[in-house]
């Protein structure tokens, strides 16, 4: 199955992968462990993902079929952006096929 990568710069990794993996589980499966700093995400398409806290970013990586790839890193870079809009977090995917995937950041006023 295809797969996109996100590296998103922040000094709260933690923090917004927390907060992603609880949100986004209200309609999908999820976890995160605080302790080892990773989740999991599967959703009802039967895409699924991975969330890794570094010390300075956030890695988010999907894998899903082609057709759900500009869907699935639309909400999850989305809801990120939007939980971090102080930080003005921005949520750049690349594809394995080494094409640029989609790009969320907050929008200007």
């Amino acid at each position: 199955m295809p797969r996109s990568e996100a590296r998103v710069a922040t000094d709260r990794p933690h923090r917004y992968a927390k907060q992603l993996a609880s949100h986004l589980g209200r309609r999908s499966r999820t976890t995160w462990d605080e302790e080892s700093g990773e989740g999991s995400l599967l959703f009802q398409n039967g895409g699924k993902g991975s969330l890794t806290a570094t010390e300075d970013a956030l890695l988010l990586r999907l894998e899903t079929e082609s057709e759900h790839l500009d869907l699935l890193e639309g909400v999850v870079g989305s809801h990120l952006v939007r939980f971090g809009s102080k930080d003005e977090l921005v949520v750049e995917w690349t594809r394995d096929s080494g094409e640029p995937g989609t790009t969320q950041r907050k929008e200007t006023d």
